[in-house]
């Protein structure tokens, strides 16, 4: 179903970090960015569609007003807002925004860190777009700190600050589909399984804890009011956002998984693991019960890897991408011209093979 296409080399390795790739599409200008951290840097990658040309930039971990700094980068993510577009970096100092293109640094917000030493690290971790103009990040404390992002230009503001979760936060997702419908539009998870659903506004209103059981939510998403969660076990669960009823869990994978994707106008699911393996997913939605069914599409390994990021490329899902511990390359996979084809076709046909 799909092929691997030329991979993408990196100035660095990638660390060993939770949804550790991110995807921006730029389709004015028929680009593609691509960003993964390792250690105190970012390493940024600007492709053109036809694959001819790339560029490179690496943004630096560091304070204002300080020349060099050695805090590690606990994620990078491209946060896409109906007005503009902005690159969010998060490390144990603080969190940084900078333009789409890592040109210009937007903002710094530093983080409270004791002056004497702790058991506890300090670090943000866990980011994503809300809305129309929010910006929500995580913390070690368990808070979620939401920025009220203007359509241009610096003038950006710590609006609030969410203080459901004891233990520290490991990733956040909204949905963004613009529906009246949609009531839940935020899940944040932490490194005890717990996830909060909120619906953003003014001020954000929690409408469901669903608790975990003692083992890490490392990757979340939110798909058409369904949790899509991903767990140290390698399960992945789905539960519906507002009422915590859960719909289905699989054994997706054999060890900690890192990262979920969603391809939200297909319903296609991706899941990155330890165990060396991407899978791919269909989820569909049955009218009767409105319950969510999930069926395995496609496995790809990339051998003696520790997969670390795995993004779709598009939202459709006919194109991914795919990150690991150690590795100085990004590796595409595109979906072949004839399963491209049936997919588009006939999504709702879960008995349909691999192609």
């Amino acid at each position: 179903m799909f092929h691997k296409e030329k991979s993408i080399q990196l100035k660095n390795s990638a660390s060993a970090l939770y949804n550790n790739l991110s995807v921006l599409r730029i389709a004015p200008r028929r680009l593609t960015y691509f960003t993964v951290v390792h250690a105190n840097v970012v390493n940024m990658v600007s492709t053109s569609w036809d694959g001819l040309n790339y560029s490179h930039r690496q943004l630096q971990s560091k304070e204002p007003n300080v020349a060099t700094s050695t805090s590690l980068i606990m994620q990078a993510a491209f946060c896409a807002l109906p007005s503009r577009d902005l690159l969010v970096v998060s490390s144990q100092k603080g969190i940084q925004m900078y333009e789409s293109d890592g040109s210009i640094m937007v903002y710094w917000h530093a983080l409270d860190t004791p002056e004497a030493p702790t058991a506890h690290a300090v670090f943000a971790r866990g980011i994503s777009a809300v809305s129309d103009n929010y910006v929500c990040v995580g913390v070690s404390s368990g808070a979620v700190l939401v920025f009220d992002v203007p359509s241009k230009g610096s003038n950006i503001t710590l609006s609030e600050v969410l203080e459901e979760h004891k233990e520290a936060i490991t990733d956040i997702a909204s949905e963004c589909s613009g529906s009246q419908e949609c009531l839940a539009n935020l899940v944040t998870a932490d490194d005890g399984g717990n996830m909060c659903v909120w619906k953003s506004g003014e001020e954000f209103q929690l409408l469901n804890k669903i608790p975990g059981l003692d083992m890490t939510c490392s990757s979340v998403k939110l798909w058409k009011g369904t949790v899509l969660a991903g767990y140290g076990t390698g399960q992945i669960r789905l539960y519906e956002a507002v009422t915590g009823i859960l719909h289905a869990e699989v054994n997706a994978h054999a060890r900690w998984i890192y990262s979920l994707d969603i391809a939200p106008f297909s319903g296609l699911l991706l899941s990155a693991a330890e165990d060396s393996f991407v899978r791919v997913w269909h989820l569909s939605i049955t009218p009767e019960t409105n319950s969510v069914e999930i069926a395995h599409l496609h496995n790809e390994c990339v051998t003696d890897t520790q997969i670390c990021g795995a993004k779709f490329c598009d939202g459709d899902g006919y194109a991914f991408a795919v990150t690991g511990y150690d590795l100085s390359e990004i590796i595409r996979l595109i979906g072949r011209g004839e399963g491209r084809a049936l997919l588009r076709v006939n999504w709702r046909d879960q008995s349909r093979e691999e192609v």
